[in-house]
C-alpha cells in the first residue's frame, strides 16, 4: 500500500484545515487507517484513526473535540478534518495504514505533510 499525504501548510490560530491521504496498492476498503504527528523534537503521537469501513473511529483526547477523520472507499482516500487550530498542533502529519480491519499495527506509511499554526 502506498499512501500520498497532502493539504498541510500555515494556519492562523482558530482556522480550519483538511488534510487528505490518497491510497494505492492493496485492497483499501479491507484496511483500517489512521494519522499520527510528530512536532519537532518531540515522538509521534497517534491523532486518530478510522477502521475499514468507516463505521468506527478513534481520536486523540487532545484533538477529539476539534478534529474528525473520514474516509471514502470508493475513492481510497481518507482525510483528517482539522478546526480551532492551536499552536500546539503544529506538526508533520502523516496517514499509516494497518495490516487489518483496524486502526491498529499500522505497517505503511505516508511522507508526512506539514501544518503549521501560527498564534
Amino acid at each position: 500500500v502506498q499512501l500520498q499525504a497532502s493539504g498541510g501548510g500555515l494556519v492562523q490560530a482558530g482556522g480550519s484545515v483538511t488534510l487528505s491521504c490518497s491510497a494505492s496498492g492493496g485492497t483499501f476498503s479491507g484496511i483500517g487507517l489512521g494519522w499520527f504527528r510528530q512536532a519537532a523534537g518531540k515522538a509521534r503521537e497517534f491523532v486518530a484513526g478510522i477502521n475499514s469501513s468507516g463505521g468506527s473511529t478513534t481520536l486523540a483526547n487532545n484533538v477529539k473535540d476539534r478534529f474528525t477523520i473520514s474516509r471514502d472507499n470508493a475513492k481510497n482516500t481518507m482525510s483528517l478534518h482539522m478546526n480551532n487550530l492551536k499552536p500546539d498542533d503544529t506538526a508533520v502529519y502523516y496517514c499509516a495504514a494497518s495490516s487489518n480491519v483496524y486502526y491498529s499495527d499500522f505497517k505503511y506509511w505516508g511522507q508526512g505533510t506539514e501544518v503549521t499554526v501560527s498564534s
